[in-house]
């Protein structure tokens, strides 16, 4: 199924008709996400709720970004993104999870990272600007559950290099310098899928673009006995630099 994706996802690609930057291209920028987590983990049968049993809640989220894009015909753009997101809390269980018995108090914490390498074209590039691409996704977690006053604890891991559909899409406003765009990496494979999308307006000012908007990602991700089965959304905010 992943040959599948990306043989699908080239194909598309080499069908499109593609329209080159002008000049040689580069840009970056850092984001705050404040997000929010749901969903369910699994260790060998046993199952939480991130949720409400955990109650897991943002600690701290770090994103950043880096482009290139350039002239040279056939040869794609490269976009490197990496996320972390990191979160905490302290529940009760209200079933048995990972050898920690119903109705103990936890502590828990999640660590969810992620590095995107994403080679893509510009198939319009005006005021509609529309990019179609592949990501290479190194995605790697660890859900950490430990019964507070006891010395049972739970760990759920996933790791994995996921290959994955790119598609961006910006709509420019003429002489306003506002915009308003969308972009995502999505697969599905085996049962497990993984998506991540995210709609925005930016202004831009010189070689400032600043940015606000929604983010989603859902991950169903299983390895071996493990299973991670969350959503985490929220708004953010950002600030690049574009040459």
């Amino acid at each position: 199924m992943r040959k599948l994706m990306v043989a699908m996802g080239g194909s598309m690609i080499l069908a499109a008709p593609l329209a080159q930057a002008d000049v040689v291209g580069l840009g970056a920028s850092v984001s705050y996400w404040d997000s929010e987590l749901s969903g369910k983990a699994s260790d060998s049968g046993d199952v939480v709720d991130v949720e409400n049993n955990l109650n897991l809640d943002s600690d701290s989220n770090a994103n950043a970004s880096l482009y290139f894009e350039h002239p040279v015909p056939v040869l794609p753009n490269v976009r490197l993104n990496y996320t972390l997101v990191e979160q905490s809390g302290r529940g009760q269980l209200d079933a048995d999870f990972g050898g920690i018995i119903l109705g103990s108090d936890v502590q828990s914490d999640l660590d969810l990272e992620q590095l995107d390498l994403t080679l893509y074209y510009e198939v319009l590039d005006n005021w509609a600007n529309l990019d179609l691409g592949l990501t290479a996704r190194d995605l790697s977690g660890e859900l950490i559950v430990q019964q507070v006053g006891g010395t049972q604890v739970s760990k759920t891991k996933i790791d994995g290099v996921l290959p994955m559909g790119y598609l961006a899409a910006r709509f420019d406003l003429p002489l306003t310098g506002v915009s308003l765009g969308a972009e995502g990496n999505f697969i599905s494979f085996d049962g497990d899928s993984i998506h991540d999308f995210n709609a925005y307006g930016q202004y831009e000012i010189a070689v400032l673009q600043l940015r606000a908007g929604y983010r989603q990602m859902s991950i169903d991700y299983e390895d071996g006995n493990e299973r991670l089965d969350v959503d985490i959304d929220g708004p953010f905010i950002s600030a690049g630099v574009a040459f």
